[in-house]
């Protein structure tokens, strides 16, 4: 992208839980990942910006996103998945509210204190948290907004849970829209997770969908 020149993809998923590959039905097995690039066609799918800096599929903060970037690499060789799950759990003890306020194109003003957020343009999230794919179009020009309000009581957290499980997001904790791009302005110490690296925190951040930016090869069905 940053090159200018415009090239199709053909992307192997080798990695521990591999969102992008889940939400784009791409095989895991690297030498059927290999044929299918071989014989398969171009698609054209979105991805994003955060503050210029590109991204495939999501831009998170808040509960469990630092578990990407934080567990070494030689536990996730040893146990995949799991590597994120267990740093997940050690994570929970330190789990806070951020707050947050999110300017959308419409007018629309999203504030309020919120312990997990992700802009994505994906149905997984790292590997845990799973988007309805009839909500969600890799290739429409939008990006999807999911917040995580912090639950008051444990009758709030089993909604919250259920909701999410259930892919409703009929819950008063949680904010689910899709739009082109989003102003979000946050804690400036507040780090974000960028498809799993550490990105570092700014006081306003721009994150914008770029249409049709990346031709993929997929398997011909």
């Amino acid at each position: 992208i940053e090159s200018g020149v415009e090239v199709p993809v053909g992307y192997i998923p080798a990695g521990s839980t591999n969102d992008f590959a889940s939400s784009l039905g791409l095989s895991t097995k690297i030498l059927q990942a290999a044929k299918d690039i071989v014989g398969g066609t171009a698609q054209r799918f979105d991805i994003g910006t955060f503050a210029g800096r590109h991204f495939t599929y999501v831009a998170s903060f808040g509960a469990f996103t630092r578990t990407s970037y934080n567990t070494p690499q030689s536990v996730k060789n040893a146990l995949g998945h799991l590597a994120y799950v267990l740093a997940g759990i050690q994570e929970i003890s330190q789990i806070k509210p951020y707050h947050l306020r999110f300017d959308l194109p419409d007018g629309t003003v999203i504030e309020d204190d919120f312990i997990f957020g992700a802009v994505s343009n994906s149905t997984c999230v790292g590997g845990v948290l799973t988007l309805s794919p009839d909500r969600v179009d890799l290739s429409d020009g939008s990006l999807e907004i999911l917040l995580v309000r912090a639950p008051k009581s444990l009758a709030e957290l089993t909604d919250c849970l259920v909701a999410l499980q259930k892919q409703t997001y009929n819950c008063s904790m949680i904010t689910f829209l899709s739009t082109p791009s989003v102003t979000v302005n946050a804690p400036a110490d507040m780090d974000w997770t960028l498809d799993g690296e550490k990105a570092e925190g700014q006081r306003e951040i721009l994150v914008e969908n770029l249409h049709h930016a990346m031709r993929l090869i997929q398997k011909v069905k």
